[in-house]
């Protein structure tokens, strides 16, 4: 009569078990997605740049994760603060992602009131273009240079996103620094300053040049002024002002449109699946299907990826005294 040890037997309760654990021990990397939802979170309302963009990566990072379903949720509000203290505060397992507008880089420098994130600490992913700024005048205007504009005798109305977009920060700080006659708008989103425009209810905007391109194109407003990008057909505005505080913030406006069109997680993704996240974001930017429907809607698609982004959200962060204070006084500027 065969006898079974107890040791015998204990080892091979460990190996069963051990069997049974297998498939869990496997979930990782780009494995742990299969058969999971991922949530992406665009912080503003459907329509505009940033809707598209955020539902191009989620579409094509779903296509690289293969198992896993990519939903699109919307969370607007108080210029893309709502949709990235969501994002933030969400559990860090991989499976919530999402993109914001680089403003927040601004908010977070000032210390602003309703900022519950560090951008820091999130998890990056990666950026998907290099966006130069824009100033966009209606082509039912008569002002058809920054001259014009800042010769105007009576301020003229110009849209923003909410308090604390980049939209907000960029245009009450150069509203300040050169004087101009401008009323702020705020609370846009999507492509509701277009429509606006349109109405005849704004006379201009500063914002990213691929939101507007397409804007312009069908005759509807005018560019008379970029910060930085390569472009040729519009005056660089540093070339237009010499008030050296202006200058200089133009400076940092130029450096934070090489920063567009972002998309981060929550700190603490575990490595394994951050690494997958990235692999899929990067072969999304790659996927020449991704790269032909960003074109055929005005949008470029210049991306950067993972850690190097991280650094350069590190040197934004990383701002002078005076640079500071001149953003706190354009948000204390109501």
């Amino acid at each position: 009569m065969l006898r079974t040890s107890r040791p015998l037997l204990a080892a091979g309760f460990l190996a069963a078990a051990g069997m049974a654990a297998s498939p869990s021990l496997a979930q990782t990397g780009a494995d742990f997605y299969k058969g999971k939802t991922v949530t992406y979170i665009v912080s503003t309302a459907p329509g505009g740049g940033y809707d598209l963009y955020g539902r191009l990566v989620a579409e094509y990072m779903q296509k690289y994760l293969p198992g896993s379903t990519f939903v699109v949720k919307n969370v607007p509000g108080a210029g893309h603060l709502v949709g990235t203290n969501t994002l933030y505060a969400s559990k860090g397992d991989g499976l919530t992602i999402g993109t914001f507008n680089t403003g927040l880089i601004y908010n977070q420098i000032i210390g602003l009131e309703g900022v519950k994130f560090d951008l820091n600490k999130m998890s990056w992913i990666g950026k998907a273009a290099s966006d130069p700024r824009i100033v966009v005048i209606s082509s039912d205007s008569k002002i058809n240079s920054f001259k014009d504009l800042a010769e105007q005798k009576q301020p003229i109305n110009f849209s923003t996103a909410g308090v604390g977009s980049a939209a907000y920060v960029e245009t009450t700080v150069l509203l300040n620094v050169l004087n101009l006659p401008i009323k702020i708008q705020s609370g846009y989103n999507g492509n509701d300053d277009q429509l606006a425009m349109r109405r005849g209810e704004i006379t201009g905007t500063i914002a990213s040049r691929s939101s507007w391109q397409q804007f312009v194109d069908n005759g509807y407003g005018r560019f008379i002024a970029q910060i930085g990008g390569n472009d040729k057909d519009v005056p660089q505005l540093s070339t237009l002002v010499t008030e050296p505080t202006a200058k200089a913030f133009i400076a940092l406006v130029e450096s934070q449109g090489d920063l567009s069109r972002l998309t981060a997680g929550p700190p603490d993704i575990p490595a394994d699946r951050l690494a997958a996240l990235r692999d899929a974001y990067r072969k999304a930017m790659a996927d020449p299907d991704l790269q032909q429907k960003a074109l055929k809607g005005g949008r470029p698609v210049e991306p950067g990826f993972g850690e190097d982004v991280a650094r350069k959200i590190q040197t934004a962060l990383a701002q002078p005294p005076k640079t500071i204070l001149l953003l706190k006084e354009a948000m204390a500027a109501k």
